[in-house]
C-alpha cells in the first residue's frame, strides 16, 4: 500500500539550487542527498490508506481554496533525531500557512486524524545524517506556488508518483 502526502513541488530552477545545497549538507553530515527530482515541501502526510479511502482524500483536496504565493526558503538546518539535514524558511509564508492549515481542515472533515506534532514546514535535502547539521542562512530560493500536489511514496522502491493536483488561484494583491 503506498503511503500518501500532498506536496509543493519547487520549479526547475528553485529545484537545481536546492539540489547543490542537498550536496553540500549531504557532505558536510556525512548523509545521503535526496535526488532533485524528490525535493518537495510536505503540506499534510497521511501515511498509508486504503484505495477504499482515496476518494475522501480527493474530496478534502476539493474543498481547498488556496490563493497562489510566493515561496522562499532561506535556511538550513538538521533533524537529528530524524536523521535528516533540511531547507527551510524562517518566517512561512501566510500563504504556505494559510494552503496547509485549509487542507488538514479539510482532511479533518473526511476523518482523516491530524499529525500530533506541530506543522515545521521544510524540503528533506539529506538523511541518514552522520553529523548535525547547524541552522544557518543561505541565499533565499524562491518560486511561485502554483499548485499543490497529492503524491503516493512507494516504500520498496523509494519513488514518488504524483496522482493529481490542484491548481492554487490568483494571487491576492
Amino acid at each position: 500500500m503506498p503511503r500518501l502526502f500532498f506536496a509543493l513541488w519547487p520549479d526547475g530552477p528553485a529545484r537545481e539550487v536546492l539540489a547543490c545545497h542537498a550536496t553540500r549538507v549531504a557532505r558536510l553530515a556525512r548523509g545521503r542527498p535526496v535526488p532533485a527530482a524528490k525535493l518537495h515541501l510536505t503540506l499534510v502526510f497521511l501515511g498509508a490508506v486504503d484505495r477504499e479511502r482515496l476518494g475522501a482524500v480527493r474530496r478534502a483536496a476539493d474543498a481547498v481554496q488556496g490563493a497562489r504565493f510566493a515561496m522562499t526558503v532561506d535556511c538550513v538546518g538538521g533533524f537529528r533525531g530524524a536523521g535528516v539535514g533540511w531547507a527551510g524558511c524562517r518566517v512561512p509564508p501566510a500563504g504556505l500557512l494559510a494552503l496547509q492549515s485549509s487542507l488538514q481542515s479539510a482532511l479533518a472533515a473526511e476523518r482523516f486524524a491530524p499529525e500530533a506534532r506541530p506543522y515545521a514546514p521544510h524540503l528533506t535535502l539529506a538523511r541518514r545524517i552522520s553529523l548535525p547539521v547547524a541552522d544557518e542562512a543561505i541565499a533565499p530560493v524562491s518560486w511561485e506556488a502554483r499548485a499543490f500536489a497529492l503524491v503516493a511514496s512507494s516504500p520498496a522502491g523509494g519513488g514518488y508518483a504524483t496522482l493529481a493536483e490542484w491548481p492554487l488561484g490568483e494571487r491576492k494583491s
